[in-house]
């Protein structure tokens, strides 16, 4: 990890605010994926800039768990976000999240070592959305088309949102290179 090792007796009260937002918000009552809720992963970054932090953490729960998408939806688009920027700490999260919404291990396996997903329905829109906006920057018409009929305008701005926070996310862990706990397998290895 490139940032200096952080406690919660570190943080100044601002970075407290953000900790105590990471632990009290709708992660703390959420049963799904593991349970990582303090300074692990993206949380231990954004503590360090709590303006950025705090706003950014309320996003984060806001796609995850206040938009009505399902989940596997989310998280057939979120993995395809963290399998293209091989993003470790993402993949190995959402992966887990993915199975627990019913996505198939092979799907999952696929976008890990860069093959196309066999996603159907749904998922199959949500995986096209987010691998043309991480891959070509924009939606083709066609797959615009195909998300509008399967989400709506709202639910496709959702699904861009989380497209993006996703992203954010990503390149803030591979940016301070953020490790995996003790326990995780690496999806990607060097």
């Amino acid at each position: 990890m490139r940032l200096s090792e952080i406690s919660a007796e570190d943080l100044t009260a601002e970075q407290m605010a953000v900790l105590d937002a990471i632990r009290g918000g709708p992660r703390a009552t959420s049963g799904r994926g593991p349970r990582l809720r303090g300074l692990a992963g993206p949380y231990g970054v954004w503590v360090r800039a709590p303006s950025v932090g705090i706003e950014a953490q309320a996003l984060g729960a806001a796609v995850r768990f206040a938009s009505p998408l399902p989940e596997s939806v989310k998280e057939a688009a979120i993995c395809t976000v963290g399998a293209f920027y091989r993003a470790k700490f993402e993949f190995a999260a959402h992966r887990t999240l993915g199975l627990e919404a019913g996505l198939d291990p092979a799907d999952l396996e696929a976008l890990r070592v860069g093959d196309t997903p066999s996603f159907t329905g749904d998922e199959a829109t949500a995986h096209a959305v987010a691998a043309e906006l991480v891959r070509d920057h924009r939606i083709s018409d066609a797959t615009y088309a195909a998300a509008i009929d399967a989400f709506g305008e709202t639910g496709l701005v959702e699904l861009v949102t989380t497209v993006g926070y996703y992203c954010l996310i990503s390149v803030t862990l591979n940016a301070f290179e953020i490790p995996l706990p003790d326990d995780w397998d690496d999806p990607f290895p060097d």
